[in-house]
C-alpha cells in the first residue's frame, strides 16, 4: 500500500476560521482524524503554526540565506498535513475530499516515495542506511 501526503494549502482562508467557533473546528478535525484512524489509513499528521512564526532557508550559489516569515504568496503556504496509506491515488483523493475545510482551502495529494523509486540505487550506502533507520523507527 502506498503512502500519500495530504498537504493543506492556505488560500487566504485562515480569515474564515477567525470567525468560527474554534472548538467546533477542533471537533470537526478530530472527527475527521478519528475516521481515518478507524479506517486504518492515518499514519501521522500535524498542523503548522502561522507562517509569520517560521523561517525560510534559501539556498543560493553561496551560503544559505535565512529570512523570517511570512514569506511567499499566500497560495504557496501550507498550514498542515496528514500522511496516510492508501491503495491508490484515487483513494487518497477521496480521503482528502472528506476533510472538514472551508471554501478557499486546497489539499495537495502527493504519493510519498518508496523503495521502487530508488530501484536502480539499491546498493547506495544511504539507501541501505535509510532502510535500517526506518526499521528502527518502526520498532520504536
Amino acid at each position: 500500500m502506498a503512502k500519500y501526503m495530504l498537504i493543506m494549502r492556505n488560500s487566504g482562508s485562515v480569515e474564515n476560521y477567525e470567525d468560527m467557533d474554534f472548538e467546533a473546528v477542533i471537533n470537526a478535525m478530530g472527527a475527521y482524524n478519528e475516521s481515518m484512524i478507524k479506517a486504518g489509513v492515518l499514519l501521522g499528521g500535524d498542523g503548522l503554526t502561522d507562517a509569520a512564526q517560521g523561517a525560510v532557508v534559501e539556498f543560493t550559489a553561496d551560503a544559505p540565506i535565512v529570512s523570517d516569515g511570512p514569506y511567499g504568496e499566500t497560495h504557496e503556504l501550507f498550514n498542515g498535513f496528514w500522511t496516510i496509506q492508501a491503495s491508490t491515488q484515487e483513494e487518497a483523493i477521496e480521503w482528502a475530499k472528506r476533510a472538514p475545510l472551508t471554501a478557499g482551502n486546497k489539499i495537495e495529494v502527493r504519493r510519498m516515495t518508496d523503495d521502487s523509486d530508488f530501484a536502480d540505487y539499491q546498493d547506495n550506502e544511504y539507501i541501505q542506511k535509510e532502510k535500517v533507520w526506518r526499521a528502527d523507527e518502526r520498532q520504536g
